[in-house]
């Protein structure tokens, strides 16, 4: 297996958090994308740094040559995601992604993990904030190996400042939500949630939440047992992302993050008993980038589990992968009952 990261997406908001967290771990990644221009900030940022350009849907299996870890941060994931998901595989290379999207998600689930397990590698969507964390979250908490009857978890915000990215995405991802209900994966709009209060953590404190469910579900679904599962998010930051004027995240410290806090606030009714597993941080786009790279070293020193197309914290294990997010990530912070 080659030690080479390729960063794709590396432009973009996310990709540059990714590529600056890599090189901050030691390593040399691939920097890649559609196009030089859009590549030029990273490189000025990393002029030492491999670049490699191409489509990922027309060339990428050319492209991935000596790759051994491809990292996708470049949505719409419905979009991307197929071509070279699949590209790394033939070349015999671990994928992640950071999809927020459930549709995204359950296709390369479906589509790739016997072709995954062929090649000895792991495909692991859906390694973001997005996604992973409620499912590290849970997975943790549920470290008996119990099954949950009930789980809820709520994303507080106290803003959202969108990025171009995001809004594409979201334009983009037209496909009906789903959640888990009697034990089975359904649609969000058969019988949704009514609207609830959440008591988050200072700064956010009490606050409105509606169903919005993203890939958490779809990753949860693909290796635990749980009869019921419902996804919350604040209100406030729904009307910041539904505003076209809301401006784009601004950077106010010295590694690029915005001043946007957030709560991650799992609760789970499992063997009679309730548990909570509570992550609080600053910049959901920034802590994506320690996320995707507890995947990418473990990938690398063999900390993962069997090939094949697998939920994050079916790769790997969730409570070291919180644990050391906790120990290495400014302003994170972990409350686990488990």
């Amino acid at each position: 297996m080659h030690s080479l990261v390729l960063v794709y997406g590396a432009s973009g908001h996310t990709g540059r958090f990714v590529v600056d967290e890599l090189v901050r771990r030691g390593l040399a990644p691939v920097v890649a994308g559609r196009s030089v221009e859009r590549l030029q900030d990273v490189v000025r940022a990393h002029p030492t740094l491999p670049r490699r350009v191409f489509d990922a849907d027309l060339d990428a299996a050319q492209a991935l040559g000596g790759v051994g870890v491809v990292v996708n941060c470049a949505g719409p994931f419905l979009d991307t995601a197929p071509a070279l998901a699949r590209a790394a595989v033939q070349a015999g290379a671990h994928y992640l992604d950071v999809s927020a999207e459930q549709a995204s998600v359950r296709d390369l689930y479906c589509d790739l993990d016997a072709p995954a397990r062929e090649a000895g590698v792991a495909v692991v969507p859906a390694m973001g904030f997005y996604g992973a964390v409620a499912d590290l979250l849970l997975t943790a908490a549920l470290s008996d190996g119990a099954a949950a009857e009930e789980v809820d978890v709520a994303i507080g915000l106290d803003r959202w400042w969108p990025t171009p990215g995001t809004r594409t995405t979201g334009a983009r991802n037209t496909a009906p939500r789903v959640v888990i209900r009697g034990g089975e994966v359904v649609r969000l709009d058969e019988a949704p949630p009514a609207p609830r209060t959440w008591e988050f953590p200072p700064p956010i404190g009490t606050a409105e939440v509606v169903a919005v469910p993203f890939s958490e579900v779809v990753a949860v679904a693909r290796h635990l047992t749980v009869g019921e599962l419902r996804s919350w998010l604040s209100t406030a930051p729904l009307a910041d992302l539904r505003d076209p004027a809301t401006p784009a995240p601004e950077a106010t410290d010295e590694i690029g993050r915005s001043p946007q806090r957030f709560a991650v606030d799992v609760r789970v009714r499992a063997g009679g008993g309730e548990r909570r597993a509570l992550l609080t941080g600053r910049d959901i786009y920034a802590v994506t980038a320690p996320i995707v790279a507890e995947g990418v070293v473990r990938l690398l020193d063999g900390r993962h589990a069997v090939p094949g197309a697998l939920a994050p914290a079916q790769a790997f294990d969730a409570r070291s992968v919180l644990d050391d997010l906790v120990a290495g990530t400014p302003d994170l912070a972990l409350t686990l009952d488990a």
